[in-house]
């Protein structure tokens, strides 16, 4: 038995879409799988089950990146082709089953969207999967001992980034005395370029508590978060890869829209600026470029507090989470 899982460059659209894959693989114990992503996202299916092999997809002129892929895949027989990418090329494979992603609806969240492509009544949650070697190296960068407070300061367009100055004030009411993570140690999260946007968010904070993984790769940010209490971030791929991790998940969000992109499940939850998706998107003064400034300055920090505190009490039963 074996599995073609075609799915997004994107850090986000690919965690989104992991609910899929795990679903194939629930139905078709020990098959092997091979998944064809972009390279950045290539970690990401490392520790995935029956894994046969990942290949990257570089983006080339004239869509040229799909016909390399077919040439890659055209010599195997097929058992199931997944096409989260709606890219077509599985019509061109030998398979006796597929699934291709081809409609859009921005009315409903991603995941519901990206579920289309199976018959199942609920859309299977977004998973992440972790090794031995992923969970070893958490628990030497995270040891057990305090509670854990896991940002992400940092977003792929600085428009949608609630400026760091914000997040400073955010982990000082946070872990203050008599805030709700007083003794935390602070995890800080992002991709490598982004260190030098948030590097005031790393020189504000006690030395001594902080864990930087910033530039990690995905699975070992995934088993650290996993040991993490709270996660606050930007909308992100790093965002969705916590609540993947079943951390409790706030999101921060202004101009992109919460009811699609909201971190998907129970222990989550989502906060946003005064004005609306469609207000910020709307206004004359809108420019979708990067180097724009942040359309979330806006959203306070007594807000973010407020909801913080009220997701990470929920449930709550005053014992440390490792």
């Amino acid at each position: 038995m074996r599995i073609l899982f075609i799915t997004s460059n994107r850090i986000g659209d690919a965690v989104l879409s992991n609910g899929v894959l795990q679903s194939m693989l629930d139905q078709y114990p020990g098959a092997k799988v091979t998944v064809a992503t972009g390279s950045i996202v290539a970690s990401l299916y490392e520790a995935v089950p029956g894994l046969e092999e990942i290949i990257p997809v570089s983006k080339l002129r004239y869509h040229a990146h799909w016909l390399k892929l077919w040439g890659r895949c055209v010599k195997k027989r097929w058992d199931v082709v997944v096409d989260m990418r709606g890219t077509g090329i599985s019509y061109f494979l030998s398979a006796k089953r597929r699934l291709v992603h081809s409609s859009k609806d921005g009315q409903v969240h991603r995941v519901v969207e990206l579920s289309e492509v199976l018959d199942s009544v609920e859309p299977p949650s977004p998973v992440i999967w972790t090794g031995d070697s992923h969970e070893k190296k958490a628990a030497e960068l995270i040891p057990t001992g305090t509670e854990v407070l896991a940002i992400g300061p940092a977003a792929n367009w600085s428009g949608k980034q609630w400026p760091v100055e914000k997040f400073c004030q955010l982990i000082q009411a946070l872990i203050r005395p008599g805030g709700i993570l007083p003794d935390a140690r602070l995890v800080v999260l992002a991709a490598p370029h982004e260190r030098e946007q948030i590097a005031s968010v790393l020189t504000s904070l006690p030395k001594n508590r902080v864990i930087d993984l910033i530039g990690h790769d995905l699975v070992t940010a995934a088993a650290c978060l996993k040991r993490s209490d709270l996660f606050v971030g930007n909308d992100s791929g790093l965002m969705h890869l916590s609540a993947a991790a079943g951390v409790k998940t706030l999101g921060l969000f202004g101009p992109s829209p919460e009811w699609r992109y909201h971190p998907w499940g129970g222990d989550c939850a989502c906060v946003r600026t005064p004005e609306s998706y469609r207000e910020i998107i709307n206004h004359p003064n809108y420019n979708y470029r990067h180097g724009a400034e942040s359309y979330m300055k806006s959203l306070t920090v007594d807000t973010v507090v407020t909801a913080a505190e009220k997701l990470y009490n929920r449930g709550q039963n005053n014992g440390p989470a490792l």
